[in-house]
C-alpha cells in the first residue's frame, strides 16, 4: 500500500481561485496513493454552525467549497482531531461532519459525542485497507472536547505534573488494537498543541506516547502542531513523524509572525507491505510566506510549491539533522530523500 502523509492544512481559501503550475503537480503526486493524508486545521460554515468562538487571526474558518480543493488535490484522509475545528462552535462540528461525508472523504478524530469522535475511520482501497485513529491535545478550550452527550473532538489530556490521562490513553490504545486485526494499514494521527521550545523541540512524553501507539499495532504515528518540521524516527521498523509541519498554511497573522521554517515541509511517499513499513520518499515544498498581491492577499499565501535547488538542499539538510538525533539515516537523491525500513 502506497500512502502519501502530508503537513496541516489551515486552508481558508480555494487555491483553485488562482492556479498555479505546481496543483497540478501535486494533484498527481498525491494520486499515485493509495491514499492521503492531512489534517483539517479549519473549522467549515455550514447551516449548522454557530457563531465563531474566537475572534481575529487565529479564527480558521472557510466555505465548505476548501473541502472540493482538497478533494481536487486527491487527499483523500482526514484528521478533524485539532485546536481549531470548534471555531464555529459544537455546531460547526456537526456540520463539518456531514460537509466530509458528503464529499466521500475518510475522517476521524471528531465526533457527535466521544464514542464517535473516537471511533476510527477505514478506508478500502486496491491494496487493503488504510484506518485512521486521531487524537489531540493541548488547547483544546472548554466546550471543544467530546463528551459522552456532546459532539468534540477525541482529547489527550496531559495533567499539571506531566502525565497523560490513563482513561484516555487507555481508550486511545484500545482502539489501534482493535483496528490492527482489521486494517492493513494503521495511522495514528496526534494534534499536539503541548509544545516545549515554542514548538521547536520534540517532547519526551509525545516520544514515548508515540512507541505506545506502535506497540499498539499502529503502522505509522503523524503529528501536527508546532507548526514546523521536527525530526523522523523508525520504531520497531515503523515510521514516527514527530511534525509534518504544513501543507497549506493560509494564516491572517501579520508577515513576519512566523519564522521562515514554518514555510517549509515535506511530501512523505510511505510504502507498506502486510502493514510493515519499506520505505519513503521526501520531496520537500516551500509555503508562500506572502500572497502574489502583497501582504493583503491572503487567498495566495500559504499555498505550497515544490522546493527547488539550494531550498530543497536546505529543507533536507535541516530534517536530515532533526531526524539524525532519532538515528535514522535520509539517503540523499538529487532534490528528494528516501529513508529505508
Amino acid at each position: 500500500m502506497h500512502l502519501t502523509v502530508l503537513g496541516q492544512a489551515l486552508i481558508q481559501h480555494d487555491l483553485r481561485a488562482d492556479p498555479w503550475p505546481d496543483f497540478a503537480a501535486f494533484a498527481a503526486m498525491f494520486g499515485r496513493a493509495d491514499a492521503g493524508f492531512t489534517d483539517l486545521e479549519t473549522a467549515i460554515r455550514s447551516p449548522q454552525a454557530g457563531a465563531p468562538t474566537r475572534e481575529g487571526v487565529f479564527l480558521h474558518a472557510a466555505d465548505p467549497v476548501v473541502l472540493d480543493c482538497l478533494r481536487d488535490l486527491s487527499i483523500s484522509l482526514l484528521a478533524t482531531a485539532n485546536n481549531h475545528i470548534w471555531d464555529l462552535g459544537t455546531g460547526g462540528i456537526i456540520g463539518v461532519l456531514a460537509e466530509l461525508d458528503g464529499r466521500s472523504f475518510t475522517h476521524a478524530g471528531a465526533g457527535r459525542n466521544l464514542a464517535a469522535a473516537a471511533a476510527p475511520a477505514y478506508r478500502r482501497t486496491a491494496q487493503g485497507t488504510v484506518a485512521l485513529v486521531a487524537v489531540a491535545s493541548g488547547a483544546i478550550r472548554d466546550g471543544a472536547a467530546a463528551t459522552a452527550t456532546r459532539a468534540g473532538v477525541n482529547e489527550l489530556r496531559r495533567g499539571i505534573e506531566g502525565e497523560l490521562a490513563a482513561q484516555d490513553i487507555a481508550r486511545i490504545l484500545a482502539t489501534i488494537a482493535e483496528v490492527a486485526a482489521r486494517a492493513d494499514v494503521v495511522l495514528a494521527y496526534h494534534h499536539n498543541h503541548i509544545l516545549e521550545e515554542r514548538g521547536w523541540k520534540t517532547p519526551e512524553w509525545q516520544r514515548v506516547f508515540a512507541r505506545q501507539c506502535i506497540d499498539a499495532g499502529a503502522s505509522l504515528y503523524v503529528s501536527h502542531g508546532a507548526p514546523r518540521l521536527h525530526g523522523i524516527e523508525l520504531y520497531r521498523g515503523q515510521p514516527i513523524f514527530y511534525d509534518l509541519g504544513n501543507l497549506i498554511f493560509q494564516t491572517a497573522t501579520p508577515e513576519g509572525f512566523y519564522d521562515d521554517a514554518v514555510w517549509q515541509s515535506v511530501i512523505a511517499e510511505c510504502r507498506f507491505v502486510g502493514g510493515q513499513f519499506r520505505e519513503m520518499t521526501l520531496t520537500p515544498i516551500r509555503l508562500s510566506a506572502q500572497g502574489i498581491g502583497g501582504p493583503c492577499d491572503l487567498v495566495t499565501r500559504g499555498r505550497p510549491s515544490l522546493a527547488r535547488g539550494a531550498e530543497a538542499d536546505a529543507i533536507l539538510d535541516r530534517l536530515g539533522e532533526l531526524s539524525r538525533a532519532f538515528g535514522t539515516v535520509l539517503e540523499r537523491a538529487g532534490e528528494i530523500a528516501i529513508i529505508r525500513g
